[in-house]
């Protein structure tokens, strides 16, 4: 028959010959690999049911033509340690990666990530947008959209003017993006998105000499939710409904250190400015925005020649709570939290499952995103990855059977090694680092409103909490310190004559890093909200000290004589603050090792 080999594909060019039109790979044919990864997107998608008013038709177009896993979970409910955990294949507990102040090249260094594995074994791998968490690891990449040397994964896109424009800022607490409003804008001039998603139907338009992975990275719905405002019209704001898994007294049975998670004052704040419908219209009409660049790139692939011979993947890198458990935001252990979409299509042809995927299957196992890694290099016959304490399973059996048996858990790690929840088929448990414990029974309470545990629970659920304990990993990697060139830098301001202000703390503690770059010993003070000062003792010249501190908290520097040299007013994460040498310029390198804890 004759043909014509594009992108490492054999492609008929009388189409009618192939009967229902799916073209299947010739032998030794490598698959393509598209991934789309979604940014903050929980289950409000309409295929996975989670709430009545949520327009996701491209979504669910791809799960009637692939497979639907609905009981897929996160490695961890932020983005650094997800997205670092998806893309190479070692779970958070492995890697010591947990939150999202570390660096991925700071903790794994030598990780090597899915497109430079694909692209050593033959494929050309390309991307665009946020993959990573916001930087695009150039040495990953073979190409990339923006330019891969400046390590940004934003290109242009359109911000308000005048921020904020839906939601007062409650302190320094919040998180500035946390934000929305319609936009009289259309999709071209809003960007972001939109051009992220017309770099990635030119590629999938073009002719590649080689099998291509190429993954597609939306931003929406991650805050702000800011987005052309037909994306509102369908979510009258009088239309709108509160999440269902919103309950009155949800926490009633849940232990102190859930409840202090949950209890992040955002929520609080939206409630009091009464803007909670407003928040829940944004994020909805945030997620129809996304739903429309999904469609974007489904639509160029359908048009294009590798329409026949490329594996789509769809995910999420963890959900997001409106106001269920009182929360807002994401971080917890509850499955409106870990529970994300994940979408597997694989044509005919594959190596690792030649048949296929049988369009509309549906699959109720309990899976992590951590397992992506290996069953895209099972279907597309290349070796797994050589990355230590990578994932070892592949999903690859239950595309092949949906119902079949799965005897394992997924983990979603929280902030720290001993925190975690545990997924197994109709079972959720949660274990919080002082040894606090949730479990939850899905099928008959898919919400999560009843704590099993409350009370310390029944013989048979405190056998059932023990059974999944048992599943969490042994030995779990120390979360890896953040070097202090990784942390961001505070403004130094300096002395003006007039009075340093006083603190205004607000939200919960970290720790701080005060770095002298001076000769001499300075000393650190802590300016009090009634303008009082008190000591927190000397810096050593060319030393270091980790204080713990809170958002909007002032700490002042004095040099030897009392003389007051400057403050730093502290933002809303962990940070360095870096003294000034004596002549205000530059600051001095300081050559240590960790810093020792003081305060």
């Amino acid at each position: 028959m004759a043909g014509i080999r594009v992108g490492g594909v054999l492609f008929a060019l009388l189409a009618g010959l192939w009967g229902d039109g799916v073209c299947a790979a010739t032998p030794g044919d490598k698959p393509n690999v598209l991934v789309i990864v979604a940014d903050d997107l929980n289950d409000w998608v309409g295929c996975l049911g989670g709430h009545p008013q949520a327009k996701t038709p491209n979504i669910d177009r791809l799960a009637r033509s692939g497979v639907l896993f609905t009981n897929a979970h996160c490695p961890a409910p932020s983005c650094n340690p997800s997205r670092s955990a998806i893309f190479s294949g070692v779970p958070p507990y492995r890697s010591g990666l947990y939150n999202n102040a570390q660096k991925l090249r700071d903790v794994i260094p030598r990780a090597e990530l899915l497109p430079r594995h694909f692209s050593r074994n033959g494929y050309w791998s390309a991307g665009s947008g946020k993959l990573l968490h916001y930087v695009i690891d150039p040495q990953s990449w073979d190409d990339y959209f923006p330019e891969k040397s400046k390590d940004d994964p934003f290109p242009r896109t359109f911000d308000p003017p005048n921020r904020p424009v839906g939601l007062p800022v409650g302190g320094p607490w919040q998180y500035r993006e946390t934000d929305w409003a319609a936009l009289d804008v259309t999709d071209e001039q809003h960007g972001g998105d939109w051009l992220v998603t017309k770099w990635i139907g030119e590629q999938l338009r073009h002719p590649h000499d080689k099998p291509f992975f190429l993954a597609c990275g939306i931003y929406k719905p991650h805050e702000p939710w800011f987005v052309p405002k037909e994306y509102f019209e369908p979510f009258p704001l009088e239309t709108i409904q509160v999440g269902p898994g919103y309950k009155a007294e949800d926490l009633d049975d849940v232990p102190a250190a859930g409840q202090k998670l949950a209890r992040n004052r955002y929520f609080e704040h939206i409630q009091k400015q009464g803007q909670w419908k407003q928040g829940v219209q944004a994020y909805l009409a945030a997620i129809h925005f996304a739903d429309a660049m999904v469609g974007r790139v489904l639509d160029a692939l359908e048009k294009s020649p590798h329409r026949d011979n490329t594996i789509v993947v769809l995910i999420s890198d963890h959900g997001w709570h409106l106001g269920e458990k009182e929360h807002w935001q994401k971080y917890t252990g509850w499955r409106l939290c870990t529970r994300v979409p994940l979408i597997v299509r694989v044509p005919k042809g594959a190596a690792g499952l030649p048949e296929g995927t049988a369009a509309g299957d549906i699959c109720d196992r309990a899976v992590s995103l951590t397992d992506v890694f290996r069953t895209l290099t099972d279907l597309c016959g290349l070796p797994a990855s050589g990355n230590k304490d990578a994932a070892e399973r592949s999903l690859v059996p239950l595309l092949r059977n949906p119902k079949g048996t799965w005897p394992h858990a997924a983990i979603t790690q929280l902030q720290t090694p001993d925190a975690y929840s545990v997924s197994r088929d109709s079972w959720r448990y949660i274990h919080y680092a002082n040894g606090e414990e949730e479990l939850y029974d899905i099928a008959a309470d898919p919400h999560e409103w009843t704590n099993l545990l409350h009370r310390d629970g029944t013989a048979e659920h405190k056998a059932r909490a023990a059974e999944l304990r048992a599943l969490a990993p042994a030995d779990a990697a120390p979360v890896a310190d953040i070097p202090l060139a990784s942390l961001p830098a505070l403004d130094w301001h300096p002395a003006d004559g007039g009075a340093t202000p006083p603190s205004k703390p607000d939200g919960n503690p970290f720790d701080v890093t005060f770095v002298n770059s001076r000769e001499q010993s300075v000393e650190l003070f802590w300016i009090a909200p009634d303008g009082s000062s008190k000591s927190y003792g000397a810096i050593a010249a060319a030393k270091i000290i980790r204080q713990q501190t809170r958002p909007g908290a002032v700490w002042e520097i004095r040099a030897e004589s009392g003389a007051r040299l400057g403050s730093f007013v502290i933002g809303d994460r962990a940070a360095k603050a870096v003294i000034p040498d004596s002549e205000g310029t530059r600051p001095r390198g300081t050559g240590l090792g960790p810093a020792p804890t003081s305060g």
